[in-house]
């Protein structure tokens, strides 16, 4: 188990009273949980910024597989892709519309062309990519 150091935070009382808020309505255990997590997201998204290294990426699609051509074209871009998809999961939410994860490793820029070439499709209704990565602490 990696070592505990303790240091302190000085903040204005309106933003602490907000920073208890917080903890109390997200479940969290203490306010160093949360903060821990502050600090782990801040890595996360500093480390798609520059990364040579693979991240993780998923992919959220909804679409009407009802337009023209749609999942032919969103089938070429993913066999051409430069990311690996390691799972996709696809679910029938109604008639027209299908809900899509794609779950992506790669470099950051290759995950983020791949996931603008499918969101750019006429016919998908919304895409958002959830960049994620694994900190190192």
């Amino acid at each position: 188990m990696d070592e505990i150091i303790r240091f302190s935070v000085s903040l204005p009382k309106q933003l602490l009273d907000e920073l208890d808020k917080k903890v109390n309505s997200q479940g969290y255990a203490s306010r160093s949980e949360f903060t821990r997590d502050l600090i782990r997201e801040k890595i996360i998204i500093d480390s798609w910024k520059n990364a040579d290294e693979d991240l993780i990426g998923v992919l959220t699609l909804i679409y009407t597989h009802h337009q023209n051509d749609l999942v032919v074209k969103m089938m070429n871009i993913e066999h051409d892709a430069c990311v690996e998809i390691a799972c996709t999961t696809h679910i029938h939410i109604d008639h027209y519309n299908c809900l899509e994860t794609l779950i992506l490793r790669g470099k950051a820029a290759q995950i983020e062309e791949f996931s603008a070439k499918i969101a750019g499709l006429k016919g998908v209704k919304f895409a958002k990519l959830t960049k994620a990565a694994v900190p190192s602490s």
